[in-house]
């Protein structure tokens, strides 16, 4: 979940429109990022996987949403040092999370655009 209270400090000083636009194009780049982790999980392909987790490390932090930060760290971490075990179910729990928090993302929005 994220923390209202850090988000809006984080955010304090953007516009509302430029905030829908920062949600806009993590929801817009959603899929395909985890399309692509998701392949280089199951092929296991490290140095992919360390340039696309990192990424998604820092898309996300800008969100405040501490677990899923810390999921898209570890996962990084895991692809740095190429370690297989646990890998997939660490990805699932990361996914899942995810998608939890482009909910609360999309609520969010909607809540700055009505």
């Amino acid at each position: 979940m994220i923390d209202r209270q850090k988000f809006n400090d984080n955010f304090q000083y953007f516009d509302k429109e430029i905030i829908v636009e920062i949600i806009d194009i993590f929801i817009t780049e959603y899929d395909e990022r985890y399309r692509n982790l998701r392949q280089n999980v199951q092929e296991k392909d490290f140095v992919k996987l360390k340039f696309n987790a990192h990424s998604l490390k820092g898309v996300i932090a800008n969100f405040m949403d501490p677990v899923t930060i810390d999921l898209s760290r570890r996962l990084d971490e895991m692809a740095k040092n190429k370690t297989e075990a646990g890998l997939t179910e660490l990805y699932n729990d990361l996914e899942k999370n995810s998608e939890l928090l482009l909910q609360e993302l999309i609520s969010i929005k909607n809540g700055l655009i009505s």
